[in-house]
C-alpha cells in the first residue's frame, strides 16, 4: 500500500515541479515602479532598464476613475489617440501577460495625460523557456572558372621566287648565256663584246668583195 502512494507521488510532484518552475521564469513588472501609473513619470527610461520577455506581465497601479490602461497602435501611440483601442482597462489595478514577441504600446485616454507623459511602449523578446538552437545551412556560392579562349595567331608566308628565263640572241655572233637564279634577284644577260663584232665585220666586208668579183668576169 505504500509504495502504491510513493508511485502515485512522484508523477504529482513532478508536475508541481514543473509548474513552479514555469511561473519563477516569469517576472511580473510593476509599472513606474514605486510612482505607479500617472503622469509627469518617465516611463521610457523606467522599459529600457527592463529585459521583458514572452510570458511576462505589467501591473499598472493607479487610482480608479482618473486613469485608464489602453493598449493600442504604434500610430495611435504616436498621436496620443484612443481610438482604435487593442484592449483597455479602468479597473485602477491593471495586468496585462504579455503573450507575443514585439513592441506593446500603452496610454491613458484621459485627455492630456498621454501628452503628460502617460504612455509606455514595452519590447518582448522571446519566452523565457530555453530556445533550442536554429539549424544554420551554410551559404555556399557556387564558382565557375574564368577561361578565356586562346586562338593562335598565324601569319600565312607565301615564298618569294623569281621566275627563270632563258634569252637568246640570233645572229651577229652573239653569245648564249643561262644566268643563275637566286631568289630575289633579276637574272644578268650578257652580250657580244666589241672583239667579236669586229671580227664578224671583217668575214662579212670578204665575202661582198667576193661576190663583186664573181659579178665582174661575168
Amino acid at each position: 500500500m505504500a509504495s502504491f502512494w510513493v508511485c502515485c507521488r512522484l508523477p504529482l510532484a513532478a508536475l508541481l515541479l514543473v509548474a513552479w518552475s514555469s511561473t519563477a521564469a516569469a517576472t511580473s513588472y510593476t509599472v513606474g515602479s514605486g510612482s505607479g501609473w500617472t503622469t509627469g513619470v518617465d516611463y521610457t527610461s523606467w522599459a529600457a532598464s527592463k529585459n521583458f520577455k514572452v510570458g511576462d506581465s505589467l501591473v499598472f497601479n493607479y487610482a480608479k476613475g482618473l486613469h485608464t490602461v489602453v493598449e493600442v497602435s504604434a500610430a495611435d501611440y504616436m498621436a496620443c489617440t484612443a481610438a482604435n483601442p487593442l484592449g483597455s482597462d479602468s479597473s485602477g489595478a491593471t495586468n496585462v501577460p504579455l503573450k507575443t514577441p514585439g513592441t506593446h504600446y500603452f496610454i491613458c485616454s484621459i485627455t492630456g495625460h498621454c501628452a503628460a507623459g502617460m504612455k509606455l511602449a514595452v519590447t518582448v523578446g522571446g519566452s523565457n523557456s530555453p530556445a533550442s538552437p536554429t539549424p544554420t545551412t551554410p551559404r555556399t556560392t557556387p564558382t565557375t572558372p574564368y577561361t578565356t579562349p586562346t586562338t593562335p595567331y598565324t601569319t600565312p608566308t607565301t615564298p618569294y621566287t623569281t621566275p627563270t628565263t632563258t634569252p637568246t640572241c640570233s645572229g651577229g655572233g652573239g653569245t648564249t648565256t643561262t644566268p643563275t637564279t637566286n631568289p630575289g634577284m633579276t637574272p644578268f644577260m650578257s652580250y657580244p663584246s666589241a672583239a667579236d663584232l669586229g671580227s664578224a665585220s671583217l668575214a662579212g666586208f670578204a665575202l661582198v668583195c667576193c661576190m663583186i668579183g664573181q659579178l665582174a668576169l661575168l
